[in-house]
C-alpha cells in the first residue's frame, strides 16, 4: 500500500509563495503518476497538476499555469513538491496529494492513495 504524508502550507498574503510537499512510501510508490488536488471552499475537487513516476509533468490547470511549478525531487525517497507562487485568494482551500493504481487525471475515483490534506489561506 501507498503512505502520503504531506507538509507545508499555511497563510499568506496575495502575491505570496507558499510550498507543499508530498513524501510517498511503501509498495510501488515509485510506479505511481501523482497528482495534486485541491478542496476549494463551496466547490467540488480542483485537479491542480499531475506528475508521471518518471517526474514529467503531465498536466497543470489553467487557473494555477505560471503561477505553480510540480515537481519530483527526490526519486529515492520520492518527494513531491508543489511549489505555488503568486497566489490569489481563490487558491485557499484544503491541498491533497494522491495517487492510484491507475491513475486517469480528472477522474477522482482512480485516487486510491491520499494525503492527509494541508490547509492553504491566502488573504487578499
Amino acid at each position: 500500500e501507498v503512505k502520503l504524508v504531506q507538509s507545508g502550507g499555511g497563510s499568506v498574503h496575495a502575491g505570496g509563495s507558499l510550498t507543499l510537499s508530498c513524501e510517498a512510501s511503501g509498495f510501488g510508490f515509485r510506479l505511481h503518476d501523482m497528482s495534486w488536488v485541491r478542496q476549494v471552499p463551496g466547490k467540488g475537487l480542483e485537479w491542480v497538476s499531475a506528475i508521471s513516476s518518471s517526474g514529467d509533468v503531465a498536466y497543470i490547470a489553467d487557473s494555477v499555469n505560471g503561477r505553480f511549478t510540480f515537481s519530483k525531487e527526490n526519486v529515492e525517497n520520492a518527494l513531491y513538491v508543489l511549489q505555488m507562487n503568486r497566489l490569489l485568494p481563490e487558491d485557499t482551500g484544503t491541498y491533497y496529494c494522491a495517487t492510484g493504481d491507475g491513475m486517469i487525471v480528472g477522474d477522482t475515483s482512480t485516487l486510491d492513495y491520499w494525503g492527509q490534506g494541508t490547509q492553504v489561506t491566502v488573504s487578499p
